[in-house]
C-alpha cells in the first residue's frame, strides 16, 4: 500500500494480523488496538504478556528482498510494519504515538526463538528475533496504513 512520504516523518506501511502465531500476517485496511490487550482478532494479542504488539522496519524487509526473498509486510508475523524511524535503536520503555489515539511502549527489542517458526522455515532466516520490536498498548485505538509514528516525551498518556 503506497504511503505519501513526508521527509523526516514515520509512518505505518501497514498493519498486519493473523488467527494462528508462528504464521505470516495477511495486510488489513485498519485495526484497533485494545490497551493492555494488543491488536483485537490477532493471534499474538494477551494481556498477560508485555509482547501485545511487534513492529519491523521497512529497512529489515528490504534487507531481506536484497538477499533475494520475495517478501513484504506482514511476512515476519510483524502486527506493524513502519517506515521512517529505526526502530531497533530505541530502548525498552520507549512510548510511541501512533495516528490520532494510540501509544505504545517499548517493552522488548528481538526475541528468542526456541523452536523455528514457519517463517523461518519456509524462507531460512527470520528478522525478528534481532530487529523486531515488541510493546505493549498504553493507550488503545484504530491504526491503519498510512499513520504518523512519533516518540512521545514523557509519560505519553
Amino acid at each position: 500500500m503506497a504511503v505519501t512520504e513526508e521527509a523526516g516523518v514515520a509512518r505505518v506501511i501497514a498493519v498486519c494480523k493473523s488467527r494462528k502465531k508462528g504464521t505470516r500476517k495477511e495486510a488489513i485496511p485498519e485495526g484497533v488496538l485494545r490497551e493492555g490487550y494488543g491488536l483485537i482478532d490477532d493471534a499474538h494479542a494477551d494481556c498477560a504478556t508485555h509482547r501485545q504488539i511487534s513492529l519491523l522496519a521497512t529497512d529489515s524487509i528490504t534487507k531481506m528482498r536484497r538477499r533475494g526473498f520475495d517478501v513484504g509486510p506482514g511476512d515476519f508475523a510483524e502486527n506493524l510494519t513502519v517506515e521512517g524511524m529505526d526502530l531497533v535503536s530505541l530502548p525498552v520503555g520507549t512510548r510511541l504515538s501512533v495516528g490520532e489515539e494510540v501509544i505504545l511502549r517499548i517493552s522488548q527489542i528481538g526475541k528468542e526463538c526456541h523452536t523455528r517458526c514457519a517463517i523461518y522455515k519456509q524462507l531460512g532466516d527470520c528478522v525478528m528475533p534481532k530487529e523486531g520490536i515488541f510493546a505493549e498498548v498504553v493507550r488503545g485505538g484504530p491504526v491503519r496504513a498510512g499513520d504518523r509514528v512519533r516518540m512521545v516525551a514523557g509519560d505519553g498518556e
